[in-house]
């Protein structure tokens, strides 16, 4: 049985906030206890976001595959077409929309538990071609563990891995690893720890596509069948059959 549409969608768009939620709100309390100091504070911030992102995928894995990326969610719908599996093309316009506006809804909630103005676009810039090859890498990463983990058959442990991946990149990349389109977008809306200027936005945007792009092509050369196990993404099938039935 196929888990229905807007149960999926609201599990992506709670999914998402709640992850730009402990990004952009383990930010701002890492300034507010280590100021001056900002290798502690990414280590604070990096640290709950790993941990936050681990709980989210568990919590919201078995209704929608817990994607809360735009990336993910495309390379799922390109890499299931010829076999059948996968997102279908009305499913990936609607991950997406839920994860974007998810994405924006997490920032603003952050923003008001911090009692800030609940929209403050950001001014951190952002730009530079190092920067830019940083989301490129740390976005390939992400694609190359979720599928090698789905055609692998060990998508039980994508919650600890993706967390794992996460945390790690934020250290290895230039960027810190936003590897997400619609996390990228909604980090513009707070001008704390985590933001991102708007000016910023469009320029990570494209070098997560082309981390995307080149992710499925090594994909493709690595397990040629990867798309076989397009619903496995992030969790079996069977978990989503199971959670299906008590609905």
């Amino acid at each position: 049985m196929t888990i229905a549409l807007r149960r999926r969608l609201l599990a992506e768009f709670l999914g998402t906030a709640l992850l730009v939620t402990a990004v952009v709100g383990s930010g701002i309390m890492a300034a507010t206890l280590s100021p001056g100091d900002v290798g502690l504070q990414l280590l604070e911030n990096s640290i709950a976001t790993a941990l936050a992102l681990g709980a989210l995928i568990l919590i919201f894995g078995p209704v929608s595959g817990a994607h809360f990326n735009p990336v993910v969610s495309a390379a799922d719908w390109f890499l299931g077409r010829r076999a059948g599996t996968g997102l279908t093309g009305r499913d990936l316009a609607g991950y997406t929309v839920a994860q974007v506006t998810g994405a924006v809804a997490g920032s603003v909630l952050a923003n008001l538990m911090f009692d800030l103005a609940a929209v403050d676009l950001s001014g951190k810039d952002r730009a530079g071609a190092h920067l830019w090859l940083g989301e490129v890498v740390a976005t390939i990463g992400l694609i190359l563990l979720i599928f090698a983990l789905a055609r692998s058959g060990r998508a039980p442990v994508a919650p600890a891995a993706v967390g794992a991946y996460i945390g790690a990149a934020y250290w290895f990349t230039s960027s810190t690893s936003f590897a997400n389109p619609a996390v990228t977008i909604g980090r513009a809306f707070t001008d704390t720890f985590a933001g991102i200027a708007p000016a910023s936005v469009p320029a990570f945007v494209l070098a997560q596509l082309v981390g995307l792009a080149a992710g499925v092509g090594l994909l493709a050369a690595l397990y040629p069948d990867a798309g076989t196990a397009a619903d496995q993404v992030v969790v079996p099938a069977g978990d989503r059959a199971a959670a299906d039935q008590t609905r």
